[in-house]
């Protein structure tokens, strides 16, 4: 599915094939909100392509979630089409994105039999370049969106799009549907629970929440996923404080998601850990 479809009032979402990645737009009185923009220009070039057949206004600004290839890569190409758009982005993103973008372009070089390979490393990588630090209020025209910083989690830089009047929250990689979430080398398992905890208090009742990858979900997918975070920060503490060493930790706890995804989430949280907080080693 690559067509976008209306969620709420001029809320869309295209759900891309290539890693079930959500593009959505914000439609205003002047023009159009983008966030976030696939993983290369030649897949950003065609769904420039939707935005223009779907016949709703110009595109006006990009929003980046966060600083990872699969949600930057495309930026370029937006900008070229709709005249040099501003891409807006908090900080740290911003700062990152050509650093989670070469260590995504090394590895799709090692890959010789990815499909989508040439296509990623032919995209000249555009950073946002409009940024802030905790919050961001876009003026669309008649509408308002509200960009939010909760605090870090799947990555250095995440934040939320939050469109109050049609009560819409879109989460970026803070959630995902179609997956466990994503632990990788720049996760921050800790603080993640807590950044999910300010998303909460952004949703009402009845909020659709839009993931970084997979299906509209609602404010209990969200608590769900919320409390299965929570228990992989506790257990990779109580793991070291009953002294577990860190090698050693993925296969002794329960964890609520695969092992196999979780490697960055326990070297990250031990290293993470002072002293005092790690039991002597397990004989």
């Amino acid at each position: 599915m690559t067509g976008f479809r209306e969620v709420a009032d001029r809320v869309w979402v295209a759900r891309q094939e290539w890693f079930d990645l959500n593009v959505c737009l914000v439609g205003g009185a002047d023009g159009l909100l983008v966030v976030d923009t696939q993983a290369s220009a030649r897949a950003a070039r065609a769904i420039v392509d939707d935005v223009r057949g779907l016949g709703v206004g110009p595109v006006t600004a990009v929003f980046n979630t966060h600083e990872h290839f699969d949600h930057t890569f495309g930026n370029g190409a937006f900008r070229d089409a709709f005249g040099g758009v501003p891409i807006h982005a908090h900080d740290e993103a911003a700062a990152r994105t050509l650093e989670a973008g070469e260590r995504a372009k090394q590895r799709y070089a090692e890959d010789t039999g990815d499909p989508h390979r040439d296509e990623l490393l032919e995209t000249e990588m555009v950073p946002a370049d409009h940024t802030f630090s905790s919050v961001r209020v876009l003026d669309l025209g008649d509408r308002q969106v509200e960009l939010v910083h909760p605090g870090r989690g799947h990555s250095f830089g995440d934040a939320v799009a939050r469109i109050g009047d049609a009560d819409v929250l879109l989460a970026g990689d803070l959630v995902e549907e179609s997956a466990p979430p994503v632990y990788g080398v720049d996760c921050h398992p800790f603080e993640w629970p807590g950044s999910l905890d300010v998303v909460l208090n952004l949703l009402g009742s009845d909020t659709v929440v839009v993931p970084g990858h997979g299906a509209v979900v609602d404010r209990g997918f969200v608590e769900e996923q919320k409390d299965a975070i929570a228990i992989v920060a506790q257990t990779i503490r109580d793991l070291a404080a009953s002294g577990v060493p860190a090698d050693r930790a993925l296969a002794e706890g329960e964890w609520p998601f695969p092992r196999e995804g979780l490697t960055h989430a326990v070297a990250l949280g031990y290293a993470a850990l002072p002293p005092a907080a790690r039991g002597l080693p397990l004989a």
